[in-house]
């Protein structure tokens, strides 16, 4: 009985996802499939299901090939590892950018490759423009990347570490 309805609870989830191909959006997930199967969900347990799932099944080059899957072909595109650690750590994230310095704000820098020789040109580049990366306290994951994509592109040394 319990295989029943755990088997039912997965079809219906498969298929709510399935059914919200179309309409998904990207969200602090990112996009793929996880960001489409858990749409509309909140918590911790659906958005680390979501991005575990976008993480591993392979399919965020094809949805931002296409358009589908909750992706747009024309967005700024972060590395699954960065975007799922910059969703889990959001607020830790604007506190050390704030301050330019800060454990999170160094792996996030780790999480993005930049060189140990450039971080604290990184650092401080991030702290200078905190209020265009954080405009609001209701800042999205998506918005605060694409502002780090921007900001660190306007920068010879650190443009190379976003460049598409």
């Amino acid at each position: 009985m319990m295989k029943r309805i755990l088997w039912a609870g997965l079809a219906l989830g498969v298929g709510l996802g399935v059914s919200s191909l179309q309409t998904a959006h990207a969200d602090s997930t990112g996009c793929g499939l996880g960001t489409t199967i858990f749409k509309g969900q909140s918590g911790v347990v659906p958005q680390v299901l979501a991005v575990t799932t976008n993480g591993t099944s392979g399919n965020q080059t094809f949805g931002i090939t296409t358009g589908t899957l909750g992706c747009e072909s024309n967005d700024t595109v972060a590395s699954a590892e960065v975007r799922q650690f910059a969703a889990a750590n959001i607020d830790h994230l604007a506190r050390d950018v704030a301050r330019g310095e800060g454990e999170t704000l160094a792996s996030f820098a780790t999480a993005m490759q930049v060189d140990p020789a450039d971080r604290s040109l990184m650092f401080a580049t991030l702290k200078d423009n905190f209020t265009v990366i954080f405009p609001d306290q209701d800042v999205s994951v998506d918005e605060v990347l694409v502002s780090i994509h921007e900001v660190m592109a306007q920068d010879a040394r650190l443009a190379r570490y976003v460049a598409a």
